[in-house]
């Protein structure tokens, strides 16, 4: 929006839990267990990685860090699926050769062999977000507080909040969409995610994310991250027992010696998830001027940028919004 020289407000409290503050900003060509690329990576992830190196240099930070990433065949089937990869030519800017059972890092287990993947990144999302919420505070753009659903009023073609008067209003707001009155239909599906950030001083740790049963991120400092957990029950916002259970698990599962990392915070969260796997974009069928976008689930640092900018077009210039994402595929059907 300011891109583009519009005029708008951001409402929203920062006191609420949020996603963003607990994320580790992975992004991941190569996802699942068929080791498929990402949904539209060969669109997202160029783009992603423009757009965070521009608010880098505009806000002189440092929050888009590429890393090589290196997954671990977890049986002969995988080791067979990787190679098959690696053989299609659609996979060859995303994937690098093979490596046999045991030529990798020795404190991995690597019984079935390897292959690395080529444009993973993480991003540094609390320090991206706190930067753009101080600029746009001191831009009086930001006002920190709940929005407050029963103060939105319909008035002809616009919509009065608090004595003030918008042309359009776009939700944003991940997990809590059920509470929303308009667009409260749409069947998100949120999940628990929860990560562990740790240290070993005993483990040398090479700079790259590996993926085993479960993913390790190592950071500059020295220590990492363990992640993550995917719960669908659990929709609680804090970490759980059984949580940090399953991470200590997959990180044993990943190391060949008997090393304790040290605990240094347990996080969790709540994914705006969604059952098809894909996006909600789009304006609301019945009232004009109501807009969304949502259900980004665990690849909100990869999908972002560019559906954001997708969406924004198709406010201003009418351009149709990708079938796949549009919300009008889960129309009500007392239409």
């Amino acid at each position: 929006m300011e891109q583009r020289g519009e005029v708008f407000r951001i409402i929203g409290s920062s006191s609420l839990p949020a996603a963003f503050n607990v994320a580790a900003g992975i992004i991941n060509p190569v996802t699942g267990r068929w080791m498929t690329k990402s949904w539209r990576s060969d669109d997202f992830a160029p783009e992603a990685e423009r757009f965070y190196r521009d608010v880098e240099r505009q806000f002189s930070i440092e929050i888009y860090h590429p890393i090589e990433e290196v997954r671990f065949c977890l049986n002969a089937d995988d080791a067979k699926r990787a190679k098959r990869r690696l053989r299609n030519t659609r996979y060859a800017n995303v994937l690098k050769a093979f490596s046999p059972a045991g030529e990798n890092h020795p404190a991995i287990y690597d019984l079935h062999g390897s292959f690395r993947i080529i444009g993973a990144a993480y991003v540094d999302l609390p320090r991206f977000v706190q930067t753009l919420q101080e600029y746009f505070k001191a831009n009086d753009c930001l006002f920190d507080e709940a929005f407050d659903y029963s103060e939105l009023k319909q008035d002809g073609e616009r919509w009065d909040y608090k004595g003030e008067t918008y042309e359009r209003v776009i939700f944003c707001e991940g997990a809590t969409l059920k509470q929303n009155p308009w667009f409260g239909h749409l069947p998100i599906t949120p999940a628990k995610g929860e990560t562990l950030l740790c240290d070993c001083e005993d483990l040398a740790l090479p700079r790259q994310l590996l993926h085993h049963q479960k993913w390790l991120l190592p950071y500059p400092d020295g220590s990492f991250r363990i992640g993550a957990t995917f719960d669908e029950d659990d929709l609680s916002e804090g970490p759980t027992d059984s949580g940090m259970r399953q991470l200590l698990e997959g990180f044993h599962a990943l190391t060949t010696e008997s090393h304790e990392p040290k605990v240094i915070k347990h996080l969790a969260g709540i994914r705006p998830s969604t059952h098809d796997a894909r996006p909600f974009l789009g304006r609301h069928h019945k009232h004009a001027g109501l807009y969304l976008m949502n259900g980004l689930g665990s690849k909100g640092a990869s999908l972002a940028p560019t559906l954001s900018r997708e969406l924004t077009e198709h406010i201003f210039e009418g351009t149709t919004i990708d079938p796949e994402t549009d919300i009008n595929r889960f129309l009500p059907s007392n239409l």
